[in-house]
């Protein structure tokens, strides 16, 4: 893990959640210079029997093992978060209440806490004591066939888990802040499917008069992903910028379609579309990779999860900050039990 920066130093998190969302929001405040302490349920977090998968979205916290159906435990647990800024936890709506970690009742002890609830459907939605997981959300926000028509596939990431996650972390970073000059605490209610219905979006509007777009339906010639001989694929991006298609097909041998406009590429959609996949599929991947980069074509070879690794150095962290001091690795169960925030004896 990277080595923390010093903008959130301070900051008393304790991460009730288990997982991805929750777990993956603490994650990055962590390199920001956050003390994240983990409580994790008897027998651990479920995500450890996913090891590689735990790791990313825990290393540099600490774990203490509580069961909140326990008397004891649960009053640790109510001192642990009178003690903390933030509060992030990812149950059902209403399990923390039969738990005795009500929002209400941690706010007793703590008023100035940010209590963050991340969940399938939030707290007052219909839906909200509908069970699920990552691949419900998005087929509720509309994220596995946003044009209509059947869903191909279920997408490799789980989208709903990482963008709530996400989007938890931004709204404590903006709750944090304006605590700062009000005093106040802050409720941050995250429904997975309403922040993937936000990059759905809404319904689109209908063309203006006269426009000649193809429907979402038709293929953007020079648009998507396309196979190449070696079983390789390569995903090209041009929309309807004059300068890449020229390019593109200069550099496919296509001279004789470089000069359509965007309205009749479009127009001819599927059999231009073709014409582009056939040049290509004749060609290797990444020597066709790198002669469309060479002359500026918004070109990208197809990458798994090793060739993305063998590509380039991995960021530790999604934002390029400057980043110091000593890193912490992924905690043990219950390796810090007695431990209280700003407590350590391992850094």
């Amino acid at each position: 893990m990277a080595a923390t920066a010093a903008f959130l130093s301070g900051l008393r998190v304790l991460d009730l959640s288990i997982w991805r969302p929750g777990p993956y929001a603490t994650s990055l405040l962590v390199p920001l210079g956050a003390d994240v302490l983990k409580v994790e349920p008897p027998g651990g977090d479920p995500m450890r029997h996913y090891p590689g998968l735990f790791a990313g979205v825990n290393e540099g916290k600490r774990s203490v093992e509580l069961d909140l159906k326990d008397a004891d435990d649960r009053a640790r647990a109510l001192e642990l978060a009178a003690q903390a800024d933030v509060l992030v936890e990812g149950f059902r709506p209403g399990v923390l209440d039969r738990l005795g970690l009500a929002e209400a009742n941690v706010r007793t002890l703590n008023p100035a806490v940010v209590y963050c609830s991340i969940s399938g459907y939030g707290r007052h939605d219909p839906r909200a004591l509908l069970p699920g997981h990552d691949v419900n959300y998005q087929a509720w926000s509309g994220a596995l066939t946003p044009e209509g028509g059947p869903a191909d596939r279920i997408p490799p990431l789980p989208t709903a888990d990482l963008a709530a996650g996400l989007t938890a972390a931004f709204g404590i970073c903006a709750a944090v802040l304006g605590r700062v000059t009000s005093g106040e605490g802050a409720s941050l209610d995250i429904s997975m499917t309403d922040v993937l219905a936000t990059w759905t979006g809404r319904a689109g509007a209908a063309p203006a008069p006269g426009s000649t777009v193809a429907a979402p339906s038709a293929p953007t010639p020079g648009y998507g992903l396309f196979p190449t001989i070696d079983g390789g694929q390569v995903a090209l991006g041009v929309l309807n910028e004059q300068h890449f298609w020229v390019s593109l097909c200069h550099a496919l041998g296509l001279g004789a379609l470089a000069d359509l406009d965007f309205d009749e590429r479009c127009r001819r959609g599927h059999e231009i579309q073709h014409t582009v996949a056939d040049a290509i599929v004749a060609q290797p991947r990444d020597a066709l990779v790198a002669r469309l980069a060479a002359v500026g074509v918004p070109v990208a070879p197809v990458l798994d999860r090793q060739g993305m690794l063998a590509a380039g150095p991995f960021p530790p962290f999604p934002i390029r900050l400057p980043l110091s001091g000593a890193a912490r690795p992924v905690p043990m169960l219950d390796q810090h039990r007695g431990q209280g925030f700003g407590e350590s004896t391992d850094d």
